[in-house]
């Protein structure tokens, strides 16, 4: 694979991205405003970044994935959070949770080394009001809020009017046979009540869709997408499924899919001029493979542990003992760096959950 320059083409994509959102907002003065200014922070970030790495050798990503909340108020099928530990409905089975404070310290130095998004997940990152409330007062990065949904009404529509760095994305998987299949019955609807509250308010929200090879053809048709553009939708994400439960292997895509997947993207990118799309983990193969370990983020679990994604609970240091700058220096991280189980190779798919167990033997080596 050819060698890129990453840290160049993700803040290009950054500066891409953010454009096309403040065009997107121009009819909403309070928006517009906000999202330039945005634009001038992330400038900024860039130079911080620049800044770390000339200085101190270390390479910042542009975004950190975050569980915030060992607890969920759906039990949707193969969801990886469960199957990984990360969300339990007993106290005794959930993970230690950082206080609302530990989140804010983490992000404030997060956005002074120049870190512009923070993925925040779970678990349902709405049930803890207490965090978001706390971080988005740092007002120097975005939030998008991976949420199912059902918890958004009047107080929460309040909260993301005053803080419009917090981009709420709600999780569906197409239509309502189908999302109420995975996630339960009514769900669907109860999704599409809080959009139609976000596009009233002239909100800036996106939705988030898991991608299989059942809903594939589905989800990515013009009418579906055009669907989500008439209820005000601004941003799709793609995440492409990862079999996280047994037997669940036939809803992965294939190379066939993938290659699928990249025409499709092709074509929506050139008819949705209004609206951001996004694929995961498919567009990683266009930034030199892998982005996790630190490359272009890594995770953080919800007791501080630093983990290379989501798809592979695995660390060896905690965030609240190394900082964000320290945990990058992880001795995991640089030995899948080394070994090129990110930043090689990729057809598409999840490298580090193919390849779980040598991620899991380089902690006992």
């Amino acid at each position: 694979m050819a060698e890129i320059n990453l840290q160049g083409y993700m803040s290009d994509a950054i500066r891409r991205i953010m454009a096309k959102a403040y065009r997107n907002v121009l009819s909403n003065p309070t928006e517009a405003k906000a999202v330039w200014r945005l634009q001038q922070t992330f400038l900024k970030s860039e130079k911080r970044r620049a800044a770390v790495k000339k200085s101190e050798g270390v390479d910042v990503p542009p975004f950190l994935i975050c569980s915030i909340s060992t607890t969920c108020n759906l039990h949707c099928k193969g969801c990886y959070a469960r199957a990984n530990g990360i969300a339990a409905d007993s106290k005794e089975e959930q993970k230690e949770t950082l206080t609302p404070e530990q989140w804010k310290a983490i992000f404030e130095e997060a956005a002074s080394l120049g870190i512009n998004f923070a993925l925040l997940a779970g678990g349902e990152p709405m049930m803890r009001k207490d965090i978001l409330e706390r971080v988005a007062e740092v007002e120097d990065m975005i939030f998008p809020i991976f949420t199912n949904g059902t918890l958004i009404g009047p107080s929460y529509i309040n909260f993301l009017k005053q803080h419009l760095n917090m981009i709420p994305v709600i999780s569906i998987e197409g239509m309502e046979h189908s999302t109420d299949e995975r996630r339960g019955k009514g769900m669907y609807k109860r999704a599409m009540q809080s959009v139609e509250m976000l596009h009233a308010e002239d909100l800036f929200f996106g939705t988030s869709i898991t991608v299989t090879t059942e809903n594939f053809a589905l989800v990515t048709s013009d009418a579906f997408v055009d669907n989500l553009r008439a209820l005000g939708c601004k941003l799709i994400i793609y995440v492409e499924y990862v079999p996280t439960e047994p037997g669940t292997e036939y809803l992965a895509f294939g190379e066939a899919d993938l290659a699928k997947m990249e025409a499709v993207q092709a074509h929506q990118r050139e008819r949705y001029q209004d609206i951001i799309i996004i694929s995961f983990p498919g567009d990683e193969q266009h930034m030199g493979g892998c982005l996790a370990a630190g490359r272009g983020f890594f995770h953080i679990g919800p007791d501080g542990s630093a983990e290379p994604c989501p798809f592979s609970p695995f660390n060896d240091s905690k965030v609240t003992e190394l900082g964000v700058k320290g945990a990058l220096a992880s001795p995991l991280f640089k030995k899948l760096r080394d070994v090129h189980l990110v930043g090689g190779e990729h057809s598409g798919g999840c490298a580090l959950y193919e390849h779980r167990e040598e991620v899991e033997a380089m902690l006992k080596n």
